[in-house]
């Protein structure tokens, strides 16, 4: 009886104390001159998203609205206080002119510092110097001459995705097609191809090795990668210390192998390629750099992000061949799903906004013509202007990164312009809510309604940047705009020059989006019937 009394009376105190900690974490807001969403005990403002009670967009715009008339609002993140930017003036202060105070992501996952981690040695997860290093040594893999160098195997890419539509139409199947799985297959060869220097065909090979390890690694809602991120957030150094990292050794030594033997092919046999393994071996001997007459500019489209003097600054730093390798890791998380999901989503707008369609196919069509049967280029891509008021208006209505973040680095004193001014403290979070911002009808007038119109040349010029960022804001933006920018066009030249898209039964309009992803992810799919205009 008093053993059961003793461990009644520690239990109970462990409950009091786990209580006063948390209840203790929820007073950071307190001595600010922000308002704070009222937390839920332990899992702060998270908890519909945790319980799936809440889709992404739907859990991010509830916060955001929830006090519309405040610059900067504070809420939790499970016991994690978050600072949320709702302001372009205070985004553009923090994330531009005041960047050296927020010039880092929060760890994720492990270590950044890691020297085996592919994940925490990629750019994405680096930090301070090493990252500012990192980013001007890719800098240079990403202007518009290198894309003009690439172009001709993304096309390559998009050209399969063509034959196989033709392909299927001979044999006489049914052409509806669950489109992200379509795009995810058609990305993931445009990476193997462009990154990892091999070829593929994943919609005829649907069971081909690389693409399956690649859908093992990205998916983040198996039991084993989610048991991970709670070990990674809430013991981090249990984490370090257990060397537990992101990707499996498995995955992680696949990937290391094929990019190892591939470069020891090519140094064999003086074999010379225009992707990013060539890329990476120019930087191993110190020869890739900026082109004295290059100028950056947005030759690839009003969503281009232009790179800042951080990617321009010279160092002496020599890179270790893991590295390196993280880089090409990186440019997979990156180019698996935020292009599929980019290229989704705009399918759907099409499919259900004919006009668009049509005007866009006869700016393809008109295109085709004046080619001559000559091969498109990555100057004529360009020269498409409706092309991009298109892309431009899919990306932001449907931004693939619904919410951005940043670390404060040394503690900063915030002014929100209108006399409210208080310290974010060192280590501090910040959230810039790009879905919420690009959905605004304060920004966007009609928010809801797909008008590629706002792009057009007298109206870009109105668009306040700092309300428009699908790749980032600041010298943290995304390295791969144009790469992205261009895999996208090419993708909607080759499927519209030959296709028409038409909604079918499958088709959800308007769509819901899934209360099970943490990306933008679509209820029940993006279902589209592909016709041949040949055909009509």
């Amino acid at each position: 009886m008093e053993v059961d009394l003793f461990t009644a009376t520690a239990v109970g105190t462990l409950i009091l104390l786990l209580i006063h900690y948390v209840s203790k974490k929820y007073e950071y807001f307190l001595s600010k001159p922000i308002p704070c969403i009222k937390p839920t005990f332990f899992f702060g403002s998270s908890g519909p998203m945790m319980f799936r009670k809440r889709d992404m967009v739907t859990h991010m715009n509830t916060l955001y609205y929830t006090y519309p008339d405040s610059k900067i609002v504070g809420l939790y993140d499970f016991t994690s206080p978050i600072v949320m930017l709702r302001d372009p003036e205070v985004i553009k202060t923090i994330t531009v002119k005041d960047f050296d105070f927020f010039s880092d992501h929060p760890a994720v996952v492990n270590n950044p510092d890691d020297g085996e981690s592919l994940f925490g040695n990629s750019l994405v997860a680096l930090r301070g110097q090493k990252w500012r290093d990192m980013r001007a040594t890719l800098s240079p893999a990403f202007t518009g001459s290198k894309m003009r160098r690439m172009f001709g195997l993304v096309a390559s890419c998009a050209q399969v995705m063509s034959d196989f539509f033709f392909a299927e139409i001979k044999a006489g199947k049914p052409l509806e097609y669950e489109m992200k799985d379509i795009f995810s297959r058609i990305g993931n060869d445009v990476i193997a191809s462009v990154a990892f220097g091999i070829q593929e065909d994943s919609l005829r090979n649907q069971e081909n090795e690389f693409y399956i390890k690649g859908k093992e690694m990205l998916n983040f809602q198996s039991y084993k990668i989610m048991v991970k991120l709670m070990v990674f957030r809430f013991a981090p150094r249990l984490a370090q210390k257990l060397g537990i990292d992101f990707v499996d050794s498995e995955l992680t030594n696949y990937f290391k192998g094929m990019i190892v033997d591939n470069m020891k092919q090519r140094e064999a046999h003086a074999i010379i390629r225009n992707d990013m393994i060539q890329m990476l071996m120019e930087v191993r001997k110190g020869a890739l750099k900026h082109l004295k007459d290059e100028q950056d500019h947005k030759d690839a489209g009003f969503a281009t992000v232009e790179e800042s003097s951080v990617g321009k600054s010279a160092h002496s730093r020599v890179w270790t061949e893991n590295e390196l390798i993280a880089q090409c890791f990186l440019f997979f998380l990156a180019g698996f799903d935020t292009v599929s999901t980019c290229m989704t989503f705009l399918t759907y707008e099409l499919t259900i906004n004919p006009d668009v369609q049509d005007r866009l196919y006869e700016e393809i069509r008109t295109m085709v013509q004046s080619l001559d049967n000559k091969p498109l280029s990555y100057e004529e891509l360009q020269k498409m202007t409706y092309m991009d008021m298109v892309v431009s208006e899919a990306l932001r209505k449907w931004p693939p990164v619904v919410v951005s973040d940043r670390l404060c680095v040394k503690d900063y004193l915030c002014d929100d312009g209108a006399g409210t001014r208080f310290m974010i403290e060192k280590e501090q979070t910040i959230w810039i809510p790009n879905y919420a911002i690009h959905n605004d009808a304060k920004f966007y007038p009609n928010p809801s309604k797909f008008d590629p119109e706002r792009f057009n040349e007298d109206n870009r010029s109105k668009i306040n940047p700092a309300t428009y960022f699908p790749f980032g804001i600041g010298p943290r933006n995304c390295i791969g705009s144009r790469l992205a920018l261009m895999e996208v066009k090419l993708m909607l030249f080759y499927l519209l020059k030959d296709f028409s898209l038409e909604p079918t039964d499958k088709t959800q309009v308007p769509i819901r989006l899934a209360k099970s992803a943490f990306t933008l992810q679509a209820e029940q799919g993006v279902w589209v019937k592909i016709k041949n205009r040949s055909a009509a």
